[in-house]
């Protein structure tokens, strides 16, 4: 029998030091009865050398279009040039991050190459899927990284500091959005001493946010709650205002505000505006998570930190990749999850059943159709 080939190719987009797969993940799928290759290079960014692959059982090699050409399955963290779908066996399997609600042309491009193509950002949020969501183990991340930044821009001290000197109050952070990642700020904002208080527009979370030490601000937004997939679902226009209106006063007292809202698969709503901003203290701090998908906050700049009114407005994007060695690792451990799950042991192969409870929701092509039904309607609505 011959085993099934997973390709790992290196991450092209500038500045990614993340990796799909460690050497750690690799021996796994060796374990699982794989053939496993890697592109040379490919842990370079997070401190994985390429020998570690070889310990694992993996080959390196060092032609990429080989690689892309012979795999039965591809493993990668961000979504493929249109360009390289060509190079690909057709029929293979691909799983990375796709972003199908936006990137229209590469989901036709799998389709015709009739590649089975996997998004990584559509496993579905089950109990029994925990172990495969990217998204939640990169958000955790983000929210730490988010707080560690406010820290290191505010020109004063998280905790309370009693000296003979005098008392130094801690400092006042204020987070917006307590999903995931919002949780993971909280938690690194008390463990940092900060007296902290949240927000969401889902009451469920209050006692979460309560039992991490913060305080949760009650704003009367009528209908809210959240999507089947648990995500907070989109305000309307009136509720967006309600809420700006009543987090003003809070942000004014703000150290810091963090801002962590986010639509899947829509622009986030802008629920910081700029008179907001200045009309906190100068030398407080802003951190724009949606910065890069639009923002949450008037006036920041994806990728950029920049100043309103003496107020440091931090907008940068890719935030997981400030900690890319453990980002790696969660990164790779629900990859390998997956594809742990949908191994077919007897055939020594990773099959796609549609009938999966887990597959049919991440699914986006396979047999040269669109199959995920949310994005097949989208397509056909000519979005």
């Amino acid at each position: 029998m011959i085993d099934m080939l997973l390709g790992v190719p290196k991450e092209t987009h500038p500045g990614e030091n993340r990796v799909p797969v460690t050497p750690e993940s690799a021996k796994k799928l060796v374990r699982l009865g794989a053939e496993v290759q890697v592109e040379a290079g490919l842990g370079a960014g997070s401190g994985f050398e390429d020998a570690e692959y070889t310990e694992a059982g993996a080959t390196v090699v060092a032609d990429r279009e080989k690689l892309l050409g012979e795999a039965d399955v591809l493993l990668r963290l961000r979504k493929p040039a249109v360009e390289e779908i060509g190079l690909m066996k057709e029929g293979c399997v691909h799983i990375s991050y796709l972003d199908p609600f936006n990137e229209h042309e590469l989901v036709h491009a799998f389709r015709e190459r009739k590649i089975s193509a996997i998004s990584m950002e559509m496993i579905p949020r089950t109990t029994r899927s925990q172990k495969m969501d990217a998204l939640s183990s990169q958000a955790n991340l983000a929210g730490y990284v988010m707080v560690i930044q406010a820290a290191a821009h505010l020109p004063r001290i998280f905790p309370m500091m009693m000296t003979p000197a005098g008392t130094l109050k801690p400092a006042k952070v204020f987070i917006i959005g307590a999903g995931v990642a919002g949780l993971q700020a909280i938690a690194t904002a008390k463990r940092l001493g900060a007296r902290v208080t949240a927000f969401d527009t889902r009451p469920v979370v209050a006692e979460q946010v309560r039992s991490l030490g913060g305080t949760f601000l009650e704003i009367d937004l009528g209908e809210t709650g959240e999507t089947a997939g648990g995500y907070a679902k989109e305000l309307t226009p009136e509720q967006i205002e309600k809420q700006r209106e009543a987090q003003k006063a809070v942000i004014a007292e703000s150290d810091v505000v963090i801002t962590t809202a986010q639509v899947f698969g829509r622009k986030p709503p802008v629920i910081v505006t700029r008179d907001m901003v200045e009309g906190m203290q100068p030398g407080s701090v802003v951190v724009d998570m949606a910065a890069e998908t639009g923002g949450n906050v008037e006036g920041s700049v994806p990728n950029e930190v920049v100043q309103i009114s003496g107020v440091t407005v931090i907008g940068k994007g890719n935030l997981p990749n400030h900690v890319c060695r453990d980002a790696s690792v969660m990164y790779s451990n629900n990859l390998f999850n997956l594809v742990d799950d949908v191994w077919n042991e007897e055939e020594s192969k990773l099959l796609i059943d549609l009938e999966h409870d887990m597959l049919s929701g991440c699914v986006i092509t396979h047999g040269g159709e669109v199959v995920n039904e949310t994005i097949k309607n989208l397509l056909a609505g000519g979005e």
